[in-house]
Order: structure tokens, then sequence, then C-alpha cells
């Protein structure tokens, strides 16, 4: 309570003149230990005169203390501007979350409250480390008390607490007003007139409505400063006139709940018309109306009230009824001059506080006598709240005649009367008194009779008749003891039958079960300033708000994300393939607001098309290039700001513009060679950023031509534009405008149609775009390196969108920071299948993991949003649902950053990024990428690694593995291996014998797992009908006949390739009943050296090539035959040895077998050479009779190009291979589909490089 007069102001001296960086001295390092005092301590060595900063111990309190708190006498009064802590000295005892208290009395509490509502401050993340936490506004107080909320617990941790405060001395004068108190100021001379203004004042108070200051001038200046409904209001006025009908009234407000009983800071600052108004953090700045700059004011001004004989108080406003400090005007400082008693000012009265009681928790309640018995029943209160239900008071009757109670439900007062053996009566009143302001309620009753009274309305109370029976108890309950909700919220002024209760003595006695808060009433407007975005509506309760974004276009927790997209090429991408009317957002999270076009689609690009109310057509005359006329274009359903913001992002705009002229000049090309108005043009087009353009449709930028001096088809050659010749007839110039950087239009001036006989028209087309820039701005890292941009600053909410592929699976795509890295926000991939969102902003380090069941290191493009704000963080992979961690209530939110934007990499060295980036958005704002193209650093433009400058390619249809920093080549899907896929396997047979076999084995299981790990790799299912082939190989010999490929399947159908006795080569296809037979060649291969056969088949084409230096020939399968392979089982080579009928074409060419060399076969995915002599398991499946041995002989050469020396393995182990004597060997690959390799080797040895 506010129990000093103005009298007793005889605090320290303060100067008003101390600068905010030099109030941080440390408050609490010299303090003797009779200034600390805690609930409780652990110990003696943890006791609360340790919790110095830096100190060699700390405080800690007792393990069965259930309310903790440490408490700090400054010995006199601060202004505070912020606060320090650690954990007890080298232990595991930190405090990671805490309250702050302040107040001028160690028995009245205030809570600091950080942005958004929120009073819980982050604390320490280990022992050693400071954690400073400045406060956004700066406060004053003598008493400090520290609250633990959270603490470590890990490794027996507990709570333990070492801290500083810094500020300086203030100085504290104090005025009390009671509704029939004033101060009045005299001004020097009896007048006052400035230029610049400076006032400053504290005050508290409990009334929702008061004057705080208040002057006039005779020439209509006013100042007044009030307090409505809890908000502070700023009338200004530099001067109004009547006859001049000019009103100089400007009105600012600021701040909510401000009948707190908490000092709240105001500064209100003024040079000519503008204004800066400041409560507490909060400021808004204005202008006032009018032309004056100077203020006026006459004879006084009035502080804490009007009070003249025949005015008691100003008629709209009353006197202010609370405690006012530090009142400074103009340097002057009143409450110093009232204490002096100077004679400029006149002191009328003085008064006393009150102050209010906090039920805070779900267990708070106050309970109190009554008198017992009685037959009427008195009840009287006052309650603020946010909540839409709880007790507000109970009481049972005496003699078991049932009881009374007074609810809050849905805004509303519930009277409830509960009787034994009778049905309750119930009764509501009020309507939305859950707003936070103060409402009265006043209930009498009597036998049959109970009147309830809001908000003091005595026209219209609320009465029930009902029959029933009062005798009072002799207890009543405030704010809980019933099933119903606990009431959360504050009430003062209680009044028991008609007698006012002392809150000292309710405090002194502890009357509840539960101490009452000893906070002022800390009631908290979370809605003021609003933290929904986008004009979302906010709803609050005691320790929460929710924003409602019904019909704003976002959404989420504070309506932060846009619900559509940014263009109309967003909505072709995500599927939208249907011309029509739709809703874009260019800026998606940003300020401007979605509007809606019209989307017309194409199969590979969408326009985007704005309509206006220039395309009919606009008649002009009468106007002259000193006066012209100037036509504004208005689009349709959107702002200027929002129009540009859509070219801006476009890739091509156009807008078609035509001016049609009877004797009515255009650009004046004339000028430029009759220098008539030294070149100025009549008419130009303005657009944006506001700048004049002096080209018109159907040129290039910036000439001052028409299109048809480009096209030359002016209608007189010595002008650039046909209406320039200023003939007496109609000509018109027109064209498309197309740079889109000056785009949209924004007005048309026309400058020539005053003189007898002109006139003009003028039509602006609708502006056409299409393309989105940011969609495709698309970076490649290829070496560790990072990007920078400008620092992000997200304000309470953060976005972030982009594109990315790679191959790394552990690296950081973008990080925001401060100096430190304390307050910081990371989007990195941890491992193949995790992506996180890490981020430190006010609460410790946390991060939120995207688990993906896909790999995101597989070198396709993956889409990331995330999103953080006080209410939640969030992050999510393509079409994958949201990962999403909820904070609880009251959770503070800060992201201050001071370094630079980082992308690709975090800290600028740790976890580099490789691979692509496209379209990052951070809160809407598109970034661009290609801006920061450095080819020398590695950064480059588009999504190209270096496969696509590789210096060696990939060779014989290896793919390329991009790595970005570097490549790899996949050899899986090819007969070869090497680094470049350059190496194949060769086989030479030399000698056709008849008897000795090679096999691979053939046993189930086996089969399983060669199958099982085929179809995982190539979707290969088991027991195919084959409707494609793709067969390739190379051979040299030198001998003939012979049977050079040969698969075979569990039916008659079979493809062969033949070397007939001529040397010519055929091909054979049996797929059903039908055989056919197609010459690959006439010519005769058996001469020795190599040559290549590549047949592809797909359904019923079959395409064929023999080398490289031979056309491809395509032959068709007719239609009445299958097209299907049915069931393929066996490859041979070089000898068919299946078991049962084979064609007589076959058996015919089959003997003696082939001699020579082989390489490079595969059959669709499958190469049988390398699975052999390649293997890629530890136990391959094969098992051999004879000696089957890998040759370099060189059937073809596989590769063509340079490969480097330190590619080639020149060890004699793999490439001089020895040949021992085979006969009749053959290889048999088993799964569901059997391979076999028949080999014909002698005693040879073979060196050829290849």
């Amino acid at each position: 309570m506010c129990k000093i007069a103005y009298k007793c102001c005889y605090l320290y001296f303060f100067s008003l003149h101390v600068v905010a960086d030099d109030c941080v001295d440390p408050l609490i390092s010299n303090l003797y230990a009779s200034s600390f005092l805690a609930s409780s301590r652990s110990n003696f060595l943890y006791s609360a005169n340790f919790a110095k900063l830096y100190g060699s111990s700390g405080w800690s309190p007792s393990p069965r203390d259930r309310q903790p708190w440490l408490q700090i006498d400054l010995l006199r009064k601060y202004r505070l501007v912020a606060i320090a802590t650690q954990g007890t000295f080298n232990s595991y005892d930190w405090v990671t979350k805490y309250t702050l208290l302040y107040g001028d009395r160690p028995d009245s509490w205030t809570p600091y409250i950080m942005r958004g509502g929120n009073s819980t401050m982050p604390g320490n993340w280990n022992y050693y480390q400071v954690k400073r936490n400045v406060f956004h506004y700066a406060f004053t107080a003598k008493h400090v008390r520290l609250l633990p909320l959270a603490w470590n617990t890990e490794n027996g941790g507990k709570i333990g607490v070492r801290l500083e405060l810094f500020g300086c001395p203030y100085d504290s004068y104090v005025l009390q007003y009671n509704g029939d108190d004033s101060v009045v100021y005299m001004y020097p001379g009896r007048k006052s007139r400035t230029l610049s203004d400076h006032f400053a004042l504290n005050f508290k108070t409990l009334e929702q409505d008061g004057l705080l200051l208040h002057s006039e001038g005779v020439q209509g200046d006013i100042f007044t400063l009030e307090l409505k409904k809890g908000r502070l209001y700023l009338h200004i006025s530099l001067g109004s006139s009547i006859v001049h009908q000019l009103n100089g009234k400007t009105t600012l407000t600021v701040g909510s709940l401000l009948d707190n009983l908490h000092w709240h800071y105001v500064t209100i600052k003024r040079y000519g018309r503008q204004v800066n108004f400041t409560v507490d953090a909060h400021s808004v700045t204005g202008y006032c109306s009018g032309d004056f700059t100077h203020l006026d004011l006459d004879k006084q001004l009035y502080v804490g009230g009007v009070i003249e004989p025949n005015m008691p108080h100003l008629p709209s406003t009353p006197n202010f009824r609370g405690c006012l400090e530090n009142v400074f005007i103009n340097d002057v400082n009143i409450i110093d001059k009232t204490k002096r008693e100077e004679s400029d000012i006149r002191i009328p009265r003085k008064a006393s506080c009150f102050s209010p009681m906090t039920f805070a928790g779900p267990n708070n309640y106050l309970q109190v006598p009554g008198f017992f018995r009685r037959p009427k029943m008195f009840v009287k209160f006052k309650f603020r709240s946010w909540d839409y239900t709880g007790l507000l008071m109970f009481t049972r009757f005496a003699d078991d005649l049932g009881a009374l109670e007074l609810g809050l439900s849905e805004g509303q007062i519930n009277v409830t009367i509960f009787q034994p053996g009778k049905k309750k009566i119930q009764f509501a009143a009020g309507y939305r008194l859950n707003d936070g302001y103060w409402h009265t309620v006043d209930l009498a009753a009597r036998d049959n009779l109970l009147t309830l009274t809001i908000d003091e309305e005595e026209a219209s109370p609320l009465r029930i008749t009902n029959p029933f029976t009062i005798r009072t108890g002799d207890r009543y309950f405030f704010g809980g003891q019933t099933s119903l909700n606990r009431f959360h919220g504050c009430m003062q002024h209680i009044f028991i039958d008609n007698e006012q209760l002392d809150i000292d003595i309710i405090l002194q006695r502890q009357w509840g079960r539960y101490i009452i808060s000893p906070l002022k009433t800390s009631l908290c407007d979370r809605c003021s300033p609003n933290p929904c975005e986008h004009e979302g509506r906010c709803i609050q309760s005691w320790d929460d708000f929710i924003c409602i974004c019904e019909n704003t276009g976002y959404k989420g927790e504070v309506c932060h994300m846009s619900v559509y997209k940014e263009s109309c090429e967003a909505y072709r991408l995500s599927g939208k393939y249907w011309s029509g009317n739709y809703t874009i957002d260019p800026d998606l999270s940003g300020p401007l607001k979605p509007f809606e076009v019209y989307c017309k689609m194409k199969s590979y690009k969408a326009w985007t098309v704005i309509m206006h109310d220039r395309a009919d057509g606009t008649k002009v005359s009468g106007s002259t290039i000193e006066r012209p006329y100037i036509g504004d274009v208005n689009y349709w359903n959107a702002s200027w700001d929002e129009v540009s913001a859509l070219a801006n992002t476009s890739v091509y705009c156009e807008q078609w513009i035509d001016y049609s002229c009877y004797k009515s000049r255009l650009l004046n090309t004339a000028g430029m060679l009759t220098f008539s108005y030294s070149g100025r043009p009549f008419g130009y087009w303005i657009g944006r950023n506001n700048e004049s353009h002096y080209y018109w449709g159907g040129t290039f930028r910036e000439v001052q031509k028409c299109g048809c001096a480009i096209n030359q088809t002016c209608v007189d050659p010595r002008f650039q534009c046909n209406c320039d010749a200023d003939y007496r007839q109609w000509y018109s110039d027109k064209g498309y405008l197309d740079f889109r950087d000056h785009l949209p239009v924004r007005r048309v001036v026309v400058g020539d149609t005053n003189r007898t006989g002109s006139e003009a028209q003028f039509t602006v087309g609708p502006l056409r775009c299409h393309g989105d820039r940011n969609i495709w701005n698309t970076v490649s890292f290829t070496k560790p390196t990072y990007i920078t941009f400008p620092t992000f600053n997200p304000g309470g909410s953060a976005d972030i969108s982009f594109h990315f592929k790679t191959y790394r699976a552990n690296c950081a795509f973008l990080e925001s920071s401060d100096d430190h890295l304390r307050n910081f926000i990371r989007v990195e991939l941890n491992t193949t299948h995790n992506l996180l969102f890490i981020f430190m902003v006010g609460d410790g380090i946390l991060n939120v993991t995207h688990r993906s069941p896909v790999p995101l290191n597989d070198n396709e493009w993956h889409f990331v949003q995330a999103e953080l704000n006080v209410k939640v963080a969030r992050i999510k992979v393509d079409w994958q649902p949201w990962t999403v961690r909820r904070f609880p209530g009251q959770t503070f939110v800060t992201m201050k950053f001071t370094q630079p934007l980082l992308v690709g990499a975090a800290n600028k060295t740790h976890r580099p990024f490789l691979g692509c980036l496209r379209g990052l958005r951070l809160n809407g704002v598109p970034y661009d990428l290609e801006g920061k193209v450095n080819e020398e650093q590695g950064i480059r433009r588009n999504c190209s690694g270096q496969c696509v400058n590789a210096t060696i390619p990939c060779r014989n249809s290896g793919q390329c593995i991009e790595g970005y920093a570097s490549y790899w080549c996949d050899c899986n899907n090819t007969a070869f291996d090497g680094f470049y896929c350059h190496k194949g396997e060769f086989l030479l047979i030399s000698y056709p014998l008849l008897n000795t076999l090679l096999f691979i084995s053939d046993s189930n299981s086996t089969y399983k797992t060669l199958c099982k790990r085929f179809i995982e790799t190539n979707s290969f299912p088991l027991g195919y009908n084959d409707t494609a082939d793709d067969i390739e190989f190379s051979f040299s010999t030198v001998h003939t006949p012979a049977v050079l490929l040969y698969i075979s399947s569990f039916v008659q159908d079979y493809i062969a390739v033949i070397l007939k006795m001529d040397g010519s080569v055929d091909l054979r296809y049996k797929l059903g009943l039908i055989t056919h037979k197609y010459e690959l060649t006439r010519r005769n291969l058996a001469d020795g050296f190599p040559h290549y056969i590549n047949i592809t088949r797909h359904n019923r084409t079959i395409k064929t090539q023999v080398s490289s230096f031979y056309r491809p020939n395509v032959e068709k399968i007719t239609l009445v035959e299958d097209a299907r392979f049915d069931s393929p089982k066996s490859v041979f080579l070089g000898r068919v040895m299946e078991v049962g009928d084979i064609d007589y074409e076959i058996q015919k060419h089959n003997g003696p077998g082939f001699i020579g060399c082989i390489s490079g076969v595969r059959y669709n995915v499958y190469a049988p050479l390398k699975a052999y002599f390649r293997p890629n398991v530890t136990d391959p499946p094969v098992t051999t009779q004879g000696i089957v041995t890998e040759s370099i002989c060189g059937a073809f050469p596989p590769v063509l190009g340079y490969v480097p020396w330190e590619h080639i393995d020149l060890l004699p182990q793999h490439n001089f291979f020895f040949f021992c004597k085979v006969s009749g060997s053959f290889v048999r690959i088993s799964d569901s589909q059997i391979f076999a390799i028949v080999l014909f080797t002698y005693l040879f040895i073979y060196s050829t490089f290849m």
C-alpha cells in the first residue's frame, strides 16, 4: 500500500540525466550477509549470503522446501536494467528457469513480465557460464525475490544460484491521490510556448479511469494524459480553428491493464508535429494533425486531476486515484517542487492506495469469518479475470439449510442456491465479465428474495424470488473449496455484511489453507500488444492465449503461416492444372495480405493476370504539360505493394499500353529535333518505385521511342511515335511493356490535350506475369564453404523453407546466431534419416527431430519447412507429417541475432553442406542464392556438381553419382567395373574340348538370397514375363561356327546369337510358337578383330547394332505373336549345354564350340562374367569343375578416351593370366533365373593391356 504522503518524499536525490548505457553498476557484490534472505538452505555452506556471482559456493534450498525463494534487500531504491545468474560453484546444481519479483516492500511484489506476457526467465545450462538477461524495460525496486521454477536434475543436480543485479541509484518522489486531489503547476509568465517537449512520470493505481495531466490554450491547444479502461490515452492538439474548419486534435493510445497497482513508466517526447508515446516497453509514434508545430498552453498544468470551484473534475474523466512518482515536465520536477511548497505549485489534498489479492494457483483460496445465523446476507467485492470459469464465492447456510455459490461461467456470474431435498435454483447475470477489467459484484439476500447487482448498475439488478430460506453461516470462501474450477484472477474491496475486510489481518492470520500470493494483482494482458499476427484475434486465459485466425488467410498458433501459395506457378507445380481464380500470397508469412488473381494454367507455365480500373479506356482533354492529367491505375483486390511484390518475384511480366490520339502528342520526339519544351515528353507512365518512364509499349526501355519506331512503321518517319506527328486524325501508339523491374504501371500521365480539337484516350491492359524466380533460384555447393546474408531479424516468429539435395548424411543447411551462440537457430541433417531444427531462443538449447522413413541423402530434391514461435516449434520434409514440439504456457522466445545469416554451414566451418539448395525463404522473404555465385569458392549456379563437367565421364553406361566436391561411377548395372566403369572381364577360349564343367551353386537357400537381393536393387520380380531385353557383349575370333550367346527359358522360348560358317551373325528369337530370324550383319566378323553387339527390344520393336561403324537396324515382331519372353532360365556363352529339345539351327552351329575372346556380357541388369570374377559377396554361390581363369585378351576396347594411369591396374596378377587346359567348361549362375557361361579354354599366356 502507498502510505507515503507527498510531504514524506524524503528519499535520495535523483537525476534523470543518467544515460542508460551508464546504468550498469553491480549492486549485489558489495552487500552484507544481512541483505540476503531465503526460504531455506540445504546446509550452512549453501546459505543465501553465498549467492554472489563468481562466488566460491552458492545458495541451495532444503530438498523439503516446496516453495523455495531467494530474496535480496538492496537497502535503497535502484533502477534495475539486467540480471546475471550462475549455478553453484563446481557442482551439478543450477536453475534453468526462474521468475523475478520486485517491489519497494518485502511483503508486496510485482513480477517482471517479459515480451509476450511471459514471466518465466531463462536460466543456466551449466554451473560456470553466466546467463545475462537484459530487461526490455528498466524498473525500480528496493527488494528483489527470485523464485526457481526448474533446475538441472541429472547427476543428482538440484537448485543452485549465484546472481548479480545491474543498475544505478534511483530517487523516488511520490504523490498520492484519492480522487479529490490535484497539484497545479503554474507556467512561468502564465504561458508556455514550446517546439519540443519531454514529459516523464510513473504511476500505479487500481482504477480503470483517471486524469494524469491536463492543460489547455486559448488557441485550441490541448495536452491531456488520461487513463481509460486500463489503457493510457494521450490527446494533443497544436491548434484548432472553427473559422478555417481545422481540428488539430490527435489521440494516441498504448498499454493495457494498467490498473494493476504496478508501477508503470510513461515517457512522452515531442518535436514539432511528431510525438513518441511510451508506456513501459510499448511505444507508438504519431503526427499531430494540422500545420502548426508549437504547443501553446496557458496559465497552468493540472497533475492528477482538475479541481476548480465550478469543476470538481473534467466532464468526461474522473480525477486520478493512486500514486504518482517522479513527474517531470520539461526537466521541471513537479513533485520536488510540491515537497518544497514552492510558489508556482498549488496543492489541494492527499489520499491513500489499496492492495488487491491475487489468486494465482489451483489451490489458492481465501476463508473469512461471517456472522452466524443472521436472516440477511450482504456480500460485495471487486474481481478481475481472463478465465471463462471459476469460483468467486461460496458459503454454507446454518442449520443445514443449504448453500450459496457465486461462480464465473462463460463470462457471466452464475448464482446457485442449494437446498436439501429440493431442486437447486440457478440464474445468471452479466456479460463478458472475463475481459480483464475490474467488475463489482453486490449481493443482498433474505428469505425468498435475492438481488445481484453487477458494476453498480442499480437500474437492472438480477432478482430471484423463488422460495428459499437464508440463515448465514460462519465462513465464506473466495476463490476455491468447491468442485467448480478454481478462480484465477484478482480480488479487492471485499465486504461481508457491510463490513470491509482488512487485508493486513487476513495475511497475518493466514485465513486459508494456502497463503494468498503476496503479489499485487499480477494479472497480465497477454493480448496487448496482440501476439497474433496478420490481424488474428487474441483470446486469453489466466496463463495462456490462443489466436483465432479465421478469415485472415493465415494459420498456425499465432496466425503466422499463409494458407495460400505464393504464385500461380506454385499452384501449378502442386498439381492445380485448371485455370480460374486463385488467391496468392507473394510474401507468404510477410506483412502483405493475400489477394485474388486469375491463373491461366498451361502445361509448362502458369500466367498470373491482375485486372484494374483502366482496362476499358480513359478519355482525356484539357490537360497541359504543366498541369497534366494523372490517371491512377487501381488494381483489383490488391494494394500497390502487393502487385509490385508479385511482379518482383515473377520471371517475366508484360502489360499492354495504348495511347490513341487526335492532335495530341505523346513522347514529344519532335522536341529532339525542334527543341520544343527541351524535348520534355507530353505523356509518360509511372511504374514501380514511383519512377517515371519515357518509353512506350513495343520498344526498349529508356529509349524515348514508341513501337512504330522499332518496326519502322511510324506514320511520319521524322518522329519516333505516331502521335508525335500531331495530325488531325486518329492514330495510336501501342504495344507491350515487358521490362519486369519497371512494372506494373501505376499511373499514366497525359499532358497535351488542351489545344482546340485535341483529344486522347489511353488504355492499360491487365498485368500478366508467369514463373516464380524464387522457386528455381538454385546454387550448388561443391566445396566446404558458406554464403552470408544480412542478419535475420524475425521478431517473435520465424519460418524457414527451402529445397535441397545431397549425398551427405551430416551437414548444416543454415544458421542465424548472436555473437556468442547463446541465441541461435539452425537446420541440419544429423543422420541419413534425421532432420533437426535446433534453437536456443530463451530456454536453453532445444531441438525438434524429424525422423524420415526414407533416406534424405539420396541426392533427390526434398522440401523442408520449419516454424518457431512462442507456442510451438516444428519441422517437416516433403509430404510427411509435421514433427511438433509444443511449449508450455508463458514460454519466452527471443530471437535477437547479431551475426550474418549463414547458408551452407554452421558457425562458418562446422558440418559444411555439399549439394544443391533452391527456393530459400525466411519469414516469407526470398533470398537470392544465385546472386552469391562464386566458382572459386565452390558456389555454382544451378544444380551442377562434378558429374556435369567431369574430366573423365563414367564409361559403358555407368551411372555418375554426384558428390558435388567429387563423384564416383556406379557400375552395378553394367558388365564393367573400375573407377570409371572402364574395366571389363575378358575370357580367352582357345580350344574346344567337351567334358569338364563349371557350375555356380543352385541350392534353394542361394536362390532365395540372391533373388531377394536382385529384387531389392532392380525391382525384378520372380517368374517374370519379360517384354523388354537389353543384351550387349563383345568378342573376337577367327573360328566358325559358334553359338556366341544363348538364353533359354523354362518353356520353349529362347534368344540366340549365332556366328555362322561364313562369319556373318544372326539373331534368333522364339517368343511363343514361331522362331524369328534376323540378320545382324553379312560381313565376316571372324577376322580376329574385336566386335561389339548390342540388342535392345521393347515390346515388338527390336533395335540391333554391330560395332560402332555399322548403322543401327530396326526390326518389328508381328502383331499376331506374343511379345513376351517367358521365364528366362539360363545364359550360355560359346556353347549350349542345355538338356532337352534344341532347335536344329542351334545344334548345327553348336559344335565344336567357340574359340576366341569374349567380354562385357550383360543381359538386362545381370553381368555373368562380372558376377563370377567380381563377386560382391564374401562367399559367392559358385562351384566349379575344371579351371576357369580371367583374361585380358581385349575382345573389344570398352572405353574410348583417355583414362589416367593411376586408375589402370598394372600388377601381373591383374593383367597377365594363365589358362589351363579345360574341356567343355561352362559356368551356370543359379537363382530363379539360371545364368550359365560356357567357356572353352586351353593352356595359354596372354598379355595385352585394355
